[in-house]
């Protein structure tokens, strides 16, 4: 199974529900990816936007709050970066951006240090606290890019092609992976969850280095590959995508889908 397509339907089918009440007439999803009503009697909210709500000293109402907690206990079950892999379209750009650099054959590039996107997530709630209001809201690559999608405009694409030049010219993988302080929200709240990868079939590596290419978050997979530190074949770095790019390119199939629990190892 490849689970790229798998990834692209996912994408595409979120975007397809959000299209289909204005298109149809049929509302399964109403809103965006910040905030949304469900068949139009649940609403989910962005754990992000009601922190920054929070943080602005502004009472969200009860079905905001449970919203939030909804969507916190779905991706603390699953995976919170699973959301930037299997949910977010800006994933499809910085996708576009990695395939583009590898065929043009570009190199070099520098990416700031991943821990840049916590204090950007905590510098985001204090500019949230003194503004009054959710700031990230107003520059979002996320809800922007599915603005872009759907109803165009130049801010909304200007948004979505700064974040593809800055991969492709700037730092590869460098948005989700060293900027995006909604990614790093999602890290912390999946940080335990239970879906994982495992590298249960270590022992055939074959040293390749295919599947640190392909990771958009290489430093996760070091230690259950090679057991550094005693650790166990489970991924559990909490940032971690769930992206399943290793497993599709290594050959040997040394990676799968697992549970955090699971000790099975060759």
């Amino acid at each position: 199974m490849s689970w790229l397509l798998a990834r692209r339907a996912s994408q595409v089918a979120v975007f397809v529900l959000f299209l289909l009440g204005p298109l149809a007439g049929v509302w399964v999803l109403k809103g965006n990816l910040s905030s949304s009503v469900l068949l139009g009697t649940v609403l989910l909210t962005d754990p992000f936007v009601l922190a920054q709500t929070l943080a602005a000293r502004h009472v969200p109402a009860a079905s905001a709050l449970l919203g939030a907690v909804i969507v916190i206990v779905f991706y603390a079950a699953v995976g919170g970066r699973g959301f930037c892999a299997w949910v977010c379209p800006v994933n499809m750009v910085t996708d576009a951006a990695a395939w583009l650099r590898a065929r043009l054959g570009l190199r070099g590039g520098r990416a700031p240090q991943r821990a840049l996107r916590l204090w950007l997530l905590g510098a985001v709630l204090v500019a949230s606290a003194v503004a009054g209001q959710a700031v990230w809201e107003t520059v979002n690559p996320v809800s922007l890019t599915q603005r872009a999608l759907v109803f165009g405009g130049s801010l909304a694409w200007g948004a979505t092609a700064a974040v593809f030049l800055f991969d492709l010219l700037v730092a590869p993988r460098g948005w989700c992976g060293h900027l995006c302080p909604a990614g790093a929200a999602y890290a912390l709240i999946g940080a335990k969850s239970l879906l994982r990868v495992s590298a249960r079939h270590a022992s055939r590596c074959d040293d390749c280095g295919d599947c640190f290419a392909a990771c958009p978050e290489p430093q996760v997979i070091t230690a259950p590959l090679k057991a550094k530190g005693g650790a166990g074949p489970v991924i559990t770095d909490r940032d971690c995508t769930l992206c399943g790019r290793c497993i599709d390119v290594c050959p040997p199939r040394v990676f799968a889908f697992t549970h955090r629990f699971d000790p099975r190892k060759d």
